[in-house]
């Protein structure tokens, strides 16, 4: 059980819970990117796989410059978001309707971690992290646009292939 007795340490529990999802999507976006069949969309996994991997070590800065080392946490929300990729992953059926069913669990994942990191960059600013409000921030600016990427994707793919409706 946590102990939450603090606003510091809700900042640490926030920033393991993070660093766990980062890793869990580190594990994930490869397969996902390999279950793609529009080029565009595989490409936008492998480009938010460079970034996840910036994003775990931006995390570990973050709490070593606390004094803190990664806890072990396990984020259950993630691990069933990327349950449900891995069923659009072993799905089978028209390819276009599948890379579209990736996009969509691609934005749950993509909101989620905006909330968190929405969270974390409040809280690093409310105890005086000026730096890791700023890491924080640019972390949910890069979500953000990753979002943005995935609905034009999506708009693309609709457009660019026969859909069956």
């Amino acid at each position: 059980m946590i102990k939450l007795e603090s606003l510091r340490a809700l900042y640490i529990h926030e920033l393991n819970d993070l660093h766990d999802e980062e890793h869990q999507l580190l594990k994930a976006l490869p397969k996902m990117s390999q279950a793609a069949s529009f080029e565009d969309l595989r490409l936008a996994f492998e480009r938010h796989l460079e970034q996840t991997h910036q994003h775990a070590r931006r995390l570990e800065n973050a709490l070593s410059e606390l004094e803190e080392k990664p806890a072990r946490v396990s984020c259950k929300a993630m691990r069933g978001l990327i349950k449900e990729g891995e069923e659009m992953i072993n799905a089978e059926g028209d390819a276009a309707i599948k890379d579209m069913g990736l996009i969509s669990v691609a934005q749950r994942v993509a909101h989620y971690e905006m909330a968190g990191y929405g969270c974390a960059r409040t809280y690093a600013e409310m105890l005086g992290e000026k730096h890791a409000t700023g890491v924080f921030q640019k972390t949910l600016d890069e979500e953000r646009a990753m979002d943005q990427s995935l609905t034009w994707l999506a708009e693309r793919l609709m457009h660019a292939e026969p859909v069956q409706v």
